[in-house]
């Protein structure tokens, strides 16, 4: 049986279609409420944990371990390579490990080395922190979209993935409410500057929702969490998308990756994702947060309060962009939505000689870069349905190749001491949004031809 077509008119939008059955209704409410809210918060505290380097800098961390020259992005690159490194020993276990066992585990380690940050008193002991913390996050976003991808159609990933990714636009921001409540109200409280609490306030919010997720997480059909899913449950789940063409088991092999090898599709997601990594970069390398510190007007606390402004847009572009992918656009053309509104604030910013008001409206922009990344792994997912081996292998080898060439690239292109105009690196952002854009439609249109 095909995946039913989208809607195609606004007001036939349905959140179930016509061929789920009331029992199955059911049973997509109860993983819509055991897995959407713990990706969320999750993902929320990724965020958080992940974002307030950029917040902390400003909020005094530069002037308290005397950081020089480019240290804020070679701890950027630090974390980027734990992350990918991280990757790597799971590109053969996805299969074979219970994921309600392995996601919480690692954010619980996660939360330790987010809490030791507070103590560093130096750089050098600060990036051992930060490569651990993003050794230990690495393997979570691709495990969230295989289990997406082990429970729902590829008609439903991108809407729930998108909910999931609000995640990073609210963390962002909560990163930086955060830093400046801790920068007004605690710094100095018990000898620890205002960065230093908040390290230990990401610490306390992200163990217990690591813990959370051993009895919430559902695992994946074949290696479920008998704790909250019955076998009725786990029966109707494994039938409904059998008879959408999904196949529920198999192992990694080396045959599988020759297979995928030989695959100019597969070739073009990952060109795809490498494009989507390297078109969003600006929203991690701290651009907005450093130009409203250039203007020499503000306070440490209203810097990291201004700070939310263009992650919060984000939560509105993610949500608009995921939901218009499933139910409206097809992924192809929500990319170009997305990326289409990045490029216009990235030319403004390649400009940058502009009035004062164009550039608050440029990094107004920047989080619509990201707002697709669930439609991007959602369509992966979804084209190798028919095996989960390749899928998670293809997961797991996109995001870490993509996210691989981010470790270099902002060094290369974001060097902190160019900030905050980054004359290299926003037309770099912008050449790759518009790659991103062409080639998303001429793999829409090879896949099109060959079904």
């Amino acid at each position: 049986m095909a995946i039913p077509k989208r809607s195609s008119k606004w007001y036939r939008i349905k959140w179930f279609t016509d061929e789920d059955t009331a029992e199955e209704r059911k049973l997509i409410l109860k993983l819509d409420l055991l897995i959407v809210p713990y990706a969320f918060l999750s993902y929320w505290v990724k965020y958080i944990d992940q974002a307030n380097i950029n917040n902390a800098y400003v909020g005094g961390l530069k002037e308290d371990l005397n950081f020089q020259n480019n240290q804020l992005v070679h701890l950027q690159t630090l974390y980027t390579l734990g992350a990918v490194l991280g990757q790597l020993p799971f590109l053969f276990l996805f299969p074979k490990i219970p994921m309600y066992l392995l996601i919480p585990s690692l954010d619980v380690v996660w939360g330790v080395f987010t809490l030791l940050q507070y103590r560093a008193n130096s750089y050098a002991e600060l990036a051992a922190y930060r490569f651990l913390v993003g050794w230990f996050e690495a393997a979570f976003f691709p495990a969230m979209h295989f289990i997406f991808g082990s429970w729902y159609r590829g008609d439903e990933i991108a809407r729930r993935g998108g909910v999931f990714y609000v995640g990073l636009t609210l963390g962002t921001m909560t990163a930086g409410f955060i830093q400046a409540g801790a920068s007004a109200k605690l710094d100095g409280l018990h000898g620890l500057a205002g960065w230093r609490w908040m390290y230990i306030i990401c610490a306390i919010i992200t163990i217990p929702i690591g813990l959370l997720g051993l009895v919430v997480l559902p695992g994946t059909p074949d290696k479920p969490n008998r704790l909250i899913l019955t076998k009725k449950d786990i029966e109707l789940a494994s039938f409904r998308l059998e008879r959408a063409g999904h196949v529920l088991t198999g192992k990694v092999t080396w045959g599988t990756v020759v297979k995928l090898a030989k695959s100019p599709r597969i070739w073009a997601l990952l060109l795809l994702d490498v494009f989507f990594w390297n078109g969003s970069v600006n929203t991690s390398t701290g651009g907005y947060l450093l130009w409203l510190k250039s203007l020499k007007r503000y306070s440490k606390s209203r810097l990291n309060e201004l700070g939310t402004a263009s992650p919060g847009l984000g939560i509105f572009y993610t949500l608009l962009v995921c939901f218009s992918s499933d139910l409206l656009l097809g992924p192809a053309w929500a990319i170009t939505l997305a990326h289409t509104w990045n490029i216009i604030g990235l030319v403004i910013l390649t400009i940058w000689d502009v009035p004062e008001p164009a550039k608050w409206f440029a990094f107004m922009t920047t989080y619509s870069a990201v707002a697709m990344s669930s439609v991007l792994y959602g369509w992966i997912n979804s084209q190798l349905k028919y095996s989960p081996a390749e899928r998670s292998f293809t997961l797991l080898l996109a995001n870490a190749l993509a996210q691989s060439t981010t470790a270099w690239t902002p060094l290369l292109t974001f060097k902190t001491m160019e900030a905050p105009r980054f004359k290299k690196g926003y037309p770099f952002v912008l050449a790759n949004a518009v790659c991103l854009i062409a080639l998303a439609h001429i793999i829409s249109w090879y896949i099109e031809r060959k079904e």
